[in-house]
């Protein structure tokens, strides 16, 4: 069995990037901030790896923050509470703050989840275990990344790597401009 590869990485040019490129990759999945300051990352910071899931909780740093799907308070057979319609009753324990202020359809402050992380499938909620959960809202999470302010490069078309020319050029071009 293979272990996955987890790379987190500082790569401040286009020349460095090509080197460690070069060096340890490729990889299927590239993810960096587009936001500066950057989100649950270093200022320049990649996270690189073959696995989607792998990379996603990397960036989240689910095991390092103890993150666990569970119930929320919001169940809907806890009458006492009065849970808004557009929640699941579901939500990730130690959800980081940092994305409290996030606007995304498919999760609220602290973690909670909504109903929209469940309209791909046609099981009720009731009967959905939180391997399931955590399966569909990573599902979320990798389809609308970029709103959180990422940027994730991935293999298009054929390709088993991730895309990565396009956003090598741009950068090469910028730090050009940039007389560097």
């Amino acid at each position: 069995m293979a272990i996955e590869l987890i790379i987190r990485e500082i790569l401040t040019s286009s020349e460095e990037f090509k080197q460690f490129w070069k060096e340890k990759g490729p990889f299927k999945y590239a993810l960096t901030s587009n936001d500066f300051p950057p989100v649950l990352l270093e200022p320049e910071e990649w996270i690189f790896s073959n696995d989607i899931l792998l990379l996603l909780k990397e960036l989240m740093q689910f095991k390092k923050r103890k993150m666990k799907i569970v119930k929320s308070d919001f169940n809907p057979k806890n009458k006492s509470i009065l849970r808004p319609e557009m929640l699941s009753s579901w939500k990730i324990n130690n959800f980081p703050e940092e994305w409290d202020i996030c606007v995304t359809d498919f999760f609220v402050p602290q973690g909670h989840l909504t109903k929209m992380v469940f309209d791909r499938v046609e099981i009720s909620e009731m009967k959905i275990n939180p391997e399931y959960v955590e399966q569909a809202f990573f599902q979320c999470l990798e389809t609308q990344v970029d709103q959180l302010g990422y940027l994730l490069l991935k293999p298009k078309g054929s390709s088993k790597y991730a895309a990565i020319k396009p956003y090598l050029s741009e950068w090469e071009k910028d730090e050009q401009d940039a007389g560097l």
